[in-house]
């Protein structure tokens, strides 16, 4: 009366099947784990240039933008000119005039 009728057994390729498509649901979870992972460091914690103790800029002059460079960095100033300075030493290796008087090449 409570006969349990006969499960017949799991063909084979089937038992493989089953745990090729676990093992690649765990390494597809591994996988997107690390490379979450990877992403949360790296664009933490972005790569600063280093900033010079001061910059000396000549008297009435105001700094509008910096940018940086190998072994230089770039003041533009508010009376239109583009000094790049030194970044070992701090001092001043050229003055550019970008205002609408000076001609571009």
């Amino acid at each position: 009366m409570d006969q349990m009728p006969d499960v017949p057994p799991e063909p084979r390729n089937l038992r493989f099947l089953r745990l090729l498509v676990t093992v690649l649901t765990a390494v597809m979870i591994l996988g997107i784990t690390v490379v979450v992972g990877v992403l949360i460091l790296r664009l933490s914690t972005p790569p600063r240039p280093t900033l010079p103790e001061n910059v000396t800029l000549p008297a009435g002059v105001r700094a509008d933008a910096v940018t940086f460079g190998a072994g230089w960095y770039a003041v533009v100033t508010d009376d239109d000119r583009i000094l790049v300075f030194d970044s070992a030493s701090g001092d001043l290796r050229q003055s550019v005039s970008i205002g609408p008087g000076s001609s571009s090449r």
